[in-house]
């Protein structure tokens, strides 16, 4: 029986020709029946890819063979066979959109002037000993948030990486730019180019996450400092590194606890709710009022 999985990954290395990439990638994953998201640009590929076990494994293999991508951390989970509607693989200036392609420095070994990168367990380690001295900040989209974050961890007023910089040049965060800053995202891809920006503003002391949130709840599942569920880019929309997760979403109908996220009704919207079970069983809970489209929520990939 064919086993579907789904891969997250990221990989920053120099990209002489990212059209050129573009097809290849393309026509890699229709000849392996794959589907999903990937997005090139001159500083690399970040990609979110979902297919049976043994095609994935064959892109992964094929993927690694280009010139910096072998270094890549490919995050595994299971999927369904039906988790990406389509494939899409884009050619972007940025592999996120912070609208700041010049923020980073990227050679074969990667980004070479963002944070420190920390495992897991050094992430708890430099807790222990700094205590409140270290500050979690977070690298996603303010939603995400809503459903699982850091304990303790700033979250910033941001709909999309597009309001990153205006956010930290806000001057809200100064007062942290003597801690130590840990920034996290789903799977380190946001926080390479967070962590650069803030640093070129001043913030001495900043880290990332290794692997991002995925490789920590993996590491720890719901015994660490992570809290509630894990804001995912396709079908499933959230996971949980155990049964025994809080929820610690609030329904934007009733309030009650929930860790569920929809998209509301209209197929061509981006926009999300965070709406508990009972709640999304009446459609006009989902209805999307006309406003949606004009203030996206969510970039593309984590």
């Amino acid at each position: 029986m064919a086993v579907p999985k789904i891969i997250l990954f990221y990989a920053f290395a120099p990209v002489a020709d990212p059209h050129a990439v573009v097809l290849w990638q393309r026509t890699l994953c229709q000849s392996l029946n794959l589907t999903g998201r990937i997005i090139i640009s001159p500083h690399g590929i970040n990609a979110t890819v979902g297919g049976e076990m043994a095609n994935v494994k064959k892109y992964v293999r094929a993927t690694k063979e280009y010139p910096g991508f072998g270094k890549m951390d490919v995050k595994w989970s299971d999927g369904n066979g039906e988790d990406f509607p389509r494939l899409s693989v884009k050619s972007r200036a940025e592999l996120v959109a912070f609208t700041a392609p010049d923020e980073i420095i990227v050679d074969q070994t990667g980004v070479t002037n963002g944070g420190v990168h920390l495992k897991p367990s050094e992430v708890n380690a430099l807790v222990a000993e700094r205590g409140d001295d270290v500050v979690f900040f977070d690298g996603r989209n303010a939603i995400e948030a809503r459903v699982g974050k850091f304990t303790g961890a700033v979250v910033p007023d941001v709909r999309t990486s597009h309001d990153f910089i205006a956010e930290i040049e806000s001057g809200k965060y100064d007062h942290l730019k003597d801690k130590a800053v840990v920034t996290y995202c789903t799977g380190g891809v946001r926080c390479e180019i967070l962590s650069a920006v803030m640093k070129n503003r001043g913030f001495g002391e900043v880290y990332q996450i290794e692997g991002g949130i995925v490789r920590y709840g993996e590491a720890f599942r719901d015994k660490g400092l992570w809290e509630g569920a894990l804001y995912v880019f396709d079908k499933r929309q959230v996971t949980k590194f155990s049964p025994t997760a809080a929820d610690i979403g609030e329904c934007d109908v009733c309030g009650s606890v929930t860790s569920q996220v929809l998209n509301c009704s209209n197929l061509d919207c981006r926009h999300r709710v965070v709406i508990c079970e009972s709640c999304s069983e009446s459609p006009v809970n989902l209805d999307c009022d006309g406003s949606h489209s004009a203030t996206p929520q969510l970039d593309e990939v984590g």
